[in-house]
């Protein structure tokens, strides 16, 4: 029996947060992609994972990404949670998996700034609070995430 998992995305204006997350709650994926390269980015992460639902934030722009979801993706089930501060979340979640080096660990977490864009942070947020809301525990419980390079 295939290993399922779940694509969640962050969408913006113009860059989109996509991350791919394991059922049972372990993040595989994250990556931070322009709009305009969402869509192949899924395709390929679907060659590579049985994705057995589609999660995106229901932020401002999540309206016209979810109508191309559900034109493309139709066989695939897509669902909208709520992205309520999942922003402030993946700040806080990048400095967890990414601790500030050298004078920065001196400054109190909450005001730093990361370096990179954080949105496929929020994605991994997005699909952690859909698995939650199915029952699934593990959200955030200090397992290292994989980060693929670009």
């Amino acid at each position: 029996m295939n290993k399922k998992y779940i694509i969640a995305i962050d969408p913006g204006r113009e860059k989109c947060g996509i991350a791919v997350l394991s059922i049972d709650n372990t993040v595989i994926f994250h990556k931070t992609v322009l709009k305009n390269d969402l869509f192949p980015c899924m395709d390929e992460l679907q060659k590579k994972y049985t994705i057995a639902a589609v999660v995106i934030g229901s932020g401002t722009t999540s309206k016209n990404v979810l109508q191309l979801l559900q034109k493309k993706y139709q066989q695939i089930s897509i669902a909208v949670i709520d992205e309520y501060r999942t922003t402030d979340a993946a700040k806080k979640r990048y400095w967890q998996e990414n601790p500030p080096k050298g004078i920065k660990r001196l400054i109190p977490r909450g005001m730093l700034i990361p370096p990179v864009p954080v949105d496929d942070w929020a994605a991994v947020i997005i699909g952690e609070k859909y698995l939650k809301n199915l029952g699934i525990k593990g959200e955030n419980d200090g397992k290292k995430t994989i980060k693929e390079a670009d």
